[in-house]
């Protein structure tokens, strides 16, 4: 049978046609992939600390971020090392009521930092403070320095020590909640100023103008809703709105739109248990580092470092034959 020379072209550059829309549609396919699963700390970072006061150590947003990173990563070994402290500062300030209410100054980050670093070895830190470094009075000048000597202080110590450092605004302060007036204007203050530094090279992640944008937004629609019940310590969902802030701002891109935490893992048949065990083991492994690395807030000891990592080693073997479950 004999093929005319034009039909036989014309096969070919159908072929061809064929095989760039497939190579085109697999490398997409690659390309999305990539998308939705980058490394988000680069290559050599293996154990973060968490660094600021008592909304850090509630730990909701760092355990959203572990979880992220134990299902998006799970060829990557990191240790998440979550030392925040209840009521600190890095200003070094502390408000008189607070002695006479709590019984004790708030404790400050120039106390422990130096045992801090010598201890867990950070890679990387990450630190939220300024939410308690104006000690919920109105604007002023001398306070505000404090809070700028502060932050480079603790800037220029972690980079001695030879880690990187990413700074995070501090959450929105909601009057309507907390009181105190004129705090929350303090906060855009202190939040501005640390944008600032950006232009000296610091990473900087700015939380809290999104969770101000999106509190407005949200009490446009319900004037009672409020991302913390206190005005100072958000709930779940201000956690997650944390955590997502900050994965966006370091490349993860399948965040973006998860209205929660658990649609974070929804791909995961087992997603709830996973960031339930996650939670479990941030819980035994906070107070353990806080009592190994001192600090003089009163508060209940962890466990023994060891003893401590011998439960997390327990909840490993739960967490480990979830991660592959996937929907």
């Amino acid at each position: 049978m004999q093929i005319h020379p034009l039909s036989f072209r014309a096969a070919v550059l159908s072929s061809q046609s064929f095989l760039c829309v497939l190579a085109l549609v697999l490398l997409s396919g690659l390309v999305a992939v990539s998308a939705a699963s980058p490394e988000i700390f680069p290559a050599g970072v293996k154990r973060v600390v968490f660094l600021g006061d008592s909304i850090t150590y509630g730990g909701g947003y760092v355990c959203d971020i572990t979880a992220w990173l134990r299902t998006r990563e799970p060829g990557r070994q990191f240790e998440i090392i979550n030392v925040g402290l209840p009521s600190e500062t890095v200003s070094g300030l502390s408000e008189p009521e607070h002695l006479t209410r709590y019984k004790f100054a708030r404790p400050d980050l120039h106390e422990r930092l130096e045992r801090v670093l010598a201890q867990t070895k950070p890679d990387l830190v990450i630190a939220c403070y300024g939410m308690n470094d104006g000690i919920y009075l109105p604007l002023d000048e001398a306070r505000f320095q404090a809070f700028r000597d502060g932050i480079q202080w603790l800037h220029a110590a972690v980079e001695k020590g030879g880690a990187k450092i990413i700074h995070v605004t501090p959450p929105v302060f909601d009057e309507l909640k907390g009181g105190h007036p004129g705090y929350g204007a303090v906060l855009d203050k202190y939040s501005d100023w640390l944008v600032t530094q950006r232009a000296a090279g610091w990473q900087v992640i700015d939380l809290h103008t999104p969770m101000k944008q999106a509190l407005t937004a949200a009490r446009e629609k319900d004037s009672a809703f409020a991302f913390a019940k206190d005005g100072i310590h958000p709930g779940e969902s201000g956690h997650w709105l944390m955590a997502r802030t900050i994965l966006t701002n370091l490349g993860a891109t399948d965040v973006a739109d998860a209205a929660t935490d658990l649609s974070m893992l929804a791909r995961w048949r087992h997603g709830p248990e996973i960031l339930q065990l996650i939670r479990q083991q941030q819980a035994v492994m906070k107070d353990a580092w806080l009592t190994a690395t001192g600090h003089k807030r009163p508060m209940r000891p962890g466990l023994p470092l060891a003893e401590a990592q011998a439960k997390a080693g327990e909840l490993e073997k739960q967490i480990k034959p979830l991660l592959d479950d996937k929907q």
